[in-house]
C-alpha cells in the first residue's frame, strides 16, 4: 500500500539505489509510474507493505517500508531487487553496484568508482568537506540527517 514518503515514521526501513548516470526527465516520469505501481502492490507473505519511494537528483531511487505495520521479509526484499534489476536492464544503468561513490561538485552530482574517488581524494580534487551521499543508512531518520553529509561525517572519511 502506497503511503506518501513524508507520512512514514522515521524508523521506516529504507534502501537507496544510485544510478551510474542521471536519468532523463522522460525516464524519471516512466520510473515514477512503475515505482508507484510496484510499491502499491508490494507485499510480504501476502500482506501489503506500507511503503513509499522517492526519486532524488534524477539519479537515486529510495524505497521505504514502515516495518511497524509489516516487516519486509526475504521474499519481499527479493522482489524489490528483481524490480530494480528490471529497471537496470530497461534503462541500461547500474543501480546495484555498491562500489561506486556519488558526491556533489558544486551543484553537479558526480558518480565515480571507489578507486577513482580514492584517487580524487589523494589528488585533493575532493576533500573531507565534499558533500557525499551515504547510501549505507538504514531508516528515514538517518536519511533525513545523514544522507547528504560532508565526507568527514561518513564512511568516506577513511579516504582523507
Amino acid at each position: 500500500m502506497y503511503i506518501p514518503f513524508e507520512n512514514l515514521p522515521e524508523e521506516s526501513k529504507i534502501w537507496i539505489y544510485q544510478s551510474n548516470r542521471k536519468f532523463s526527465d522522460e525516464e524519471i516520469a516512466e520510473i515514477e509510474e512503475v515505482l508507484k505501481d510496484f510499491v502499491e502492490n508490494w507485499a510480504a507473505h501476502g500482506t501489503g507493505l506500507e511503503a513509499s519511494y522517492q526519486l532524488k537528483y534524477n539519479r537515486f531511487i529510495i524505497l521505504a517500508v514502515n516495518q511497524e505495520v509489516q516487516i519486509a521479509t526475504g521474499c519481499s526484499i527479493d522482489s524489490s531487487v528483481r524490480f530494480i534489476q528490471d529497471l537496470e536492464q530497461k534503462y541500461s544503468v547500474d543501480l546495484l553496484d555498491k562500489m561506486n561513490v556519488t558526491f556533489k561538485l558544486g551543484e553537479h552530482v558526480a558518480h565515480k568508482t571507489l578507486i577513482d574517488f580514492k584517487k580524487m581524494a589523494k589528488d585533493k580534487a575532493v576533500t573531507e568537506n565534499t558533500i557525499v551521499f551515504n547510501n549505507l543508512i538504514n531508516n528515514i531518520a538517518e536519511y533525513n540527517e545523514s544522507w547528504e553529509v560532508p565526507a568527514m561525517d561518513s564512511w568516506h572519511s577513511r579516504f582523507f
